[in-house]
């Protein structure tokens, strides 16, 4: 058993923006391309993030076209929960954007806190709904409370996000956290999507990893939301 086909879709993906990034724009649509990837998403870090871009770069992706080398770009962030239900990013700026996604990171005031305090700050930002995709739950860095998650993304129609990087380069030790999330993802029906992580070029589009966790937990593949163009930007709101 496997599923048909690779996502179609990238929606995580960083560019030199972040200042921990090493491609431009251009570098990571030509490689989507090559790859066969039909959407991708550049989704810097938001302004919070040592070494993030200043919250003016994201009215300006208004300069990026809507398609580049044949793949369609999304202008988005990767925004920072610094508190119960608060991003980094003000409303008016996020409502320029075609994809809000957010996630716990070190270093952005939301350090140390516990399951409870973690779980509560991201299911009241879930609840707001704004944000469309919730960036790496199963980081161990932040704890989190995953029937309740999990819950709440059935409830608010949230993605929660299957990371790959996190199986190989960053936030060592989440496999086992994000086998629970895909495992009650897949027995209530939660919307998944599944990110690179990109931080060079190269790594658009690498699924392997987070496949072959949502495969094994039995996550189906209408779950991810990101396995066709046009199912993800009907998930967006998007106009094909």
């Amino acid at each position: 058993m496997a599923y048909p086909f690779d996502p179609q879709a990238d929606l995580h993906v960083h560019t030199l923006a972040s200042g921990h990034a090493y491609s431009t724009i251009g570098e990571i649509a030509l490689e989507a391309a090559r790859r066969g990837l039909r959407l991708v998403a550049m989704t810097d870090h938001g302004p919070a993030l040592p070494g993030a871009p200043h919250p003016y770069h994201f009215a300006a992706l208004r300069f990026v076209p809507e398609e580049l080398h044949g793949v369609r770009i999304l202008r988005g962030v990767e925004a920072n929960i610094v508190g119960p239900g608060v991003i980094d990013l003000e409303d008016d700026l996020c409502d320029r954007l075609d994809l809000v996604m957010a996630g716990f990171h070190e270093d952005t005031g939301f350090d140390g806190r516990g399951v409870e305090e973690n779980t509560a700050a991201l299911l009241a930002l879930m609840e707001r709904g704004r944000v469309r995709v919730i960036s790496h739950p199963g980081s161990p860095l932040f704890p989190l409370d995953y029937s309740a998650v999990v819950r709440c993304a059935v409830r608010t129609g949230t993605a929660l996000e299957i990371n790959n990087s996190s199986f190989c380069v960053s936030r060592k030790g989440s496999r086992d956290n994000c086998r629970e999330i895909a495992r009650l993802a897949a027995r209530h029906g939660a919307p998944l999507v599944l990110g690179s992580d990109a931080h060079i070029a190269q790594g658009v589009g690498v699924f392997d990893d987070a496949l072959a966790l949502c495969l094994q937990s039995g996550v189906a593949w209408e779950q991810i939301m990101n396995r066709t163009l046009e199912s993800t930007l009907d998930f967006l709101g998007l106009r094909i």
